[in-house]
């Protein structure tokens, strides 16, 4: 495909999902999803609770780009969709962003997201630490604007197991991400030259997701992809408002 298509070009050249029974054996979860954790990176230890999201590969590609400025965070508004452990936070935090929203369906991911960043970064003059436990952009204030929101969503569009705590962190599906675009758009959160990131692979309905981002008045271009090799290719899209005037 061609890696600078945009907008209508890029819809019609993304690959269809995976085959069920391929996304089902690459989905498989972990046996630890229960039990206390580690996660360590850039130097920083985390403590994983159960039930909480343990970070991968996919979301390393998003917190490197938050802490060297590829996604800029430095003096902006930051929504971190899907907070989980908080290493993007404290990434955006280290960055010196103005305000950080850690979201995140997970009360106890969220909790989990303000400890780190109080040891990892704690107090900053200018930053702004706002924890958003609820579902979606629910917990945020009615009056909050962003400039930049990432999400690495549970977007895998089979169900691999009938565990609650797998599906929240696995395989909720691309109606997730029709109503995170529709929240977006109908409470003008995003401000007008905002943007959003989104990394999801072909494990998902890449089509449907792009789509209901279009619907809704978002032109998507590709910031970066990765062919595993294996069949499996994985997207950081970066959606901007195409209408509108938010501010």
């Amino acid at each position: 495909m061609d890696p600078t298509a945009t907008g209508p070009d890029l819809l019609r050249q993304l690959p269809p999902p995976l085959p069920a029974d391929r996304i089902i054996a690459l989905n498989q979860p972990k046996g630890d999803l229960h039990s206390t954790r580690t996660y360590e990176w850039n130097g920083w230890t985390f403590d994983v609770p159960p039930g909480v999201f343990l970070p991968g590969w996919t979301s390393r590609l998003i917190h490197e780009r938050l802490l060297d400025g590829r996604i800029e965070t430095r003096g902006l508004r930051y929504g971190a969709m899907g907070a989980g452990l908080g290493v993007e936070a404290v990434a955006a935090g280290a960055r010196g962003a103005r305000e950080i929203y850690a979201m995140d369906v997970h009360a106890e991911s969220v909790a989990a997201a303000a400890r780190h960043y109080a040891r990892l970064v704690g107090e900053r003059p200018g930053t702004a630490f706002l924890p958003a436990a609820g579902d979606l952009f629910e917990g945020l204030p009615a009056d909050a604007r962003l400039d930049v929101v990432t999400f690495n969503p549970p977007a895998v569009s089979r169900t691999v197991s009938a565990d609650p705590d797998v599906v929240r962190n696995t395989c909720v599906g691309a109606p997730l991400l029709a109503r995170f675009f529709a929240q977006l758009a109908e409470r003008e959160l995003l401000a007008s030259d905002g943007a959003v990131y989104v990394i999801v692979s072909n494990t998902a309905d890449l089509r449907t997701i792009v789509r209901d981002a279009q619907d809704r008045g978002f032109t998507p271009s590709v910031e970066y992809v990765r062919d595993w090799r294996d069949g499996v290719l994985t997207f950081l899209f970066k959606f901007q408002l195409t209408r509108g005037d938010l501010s």
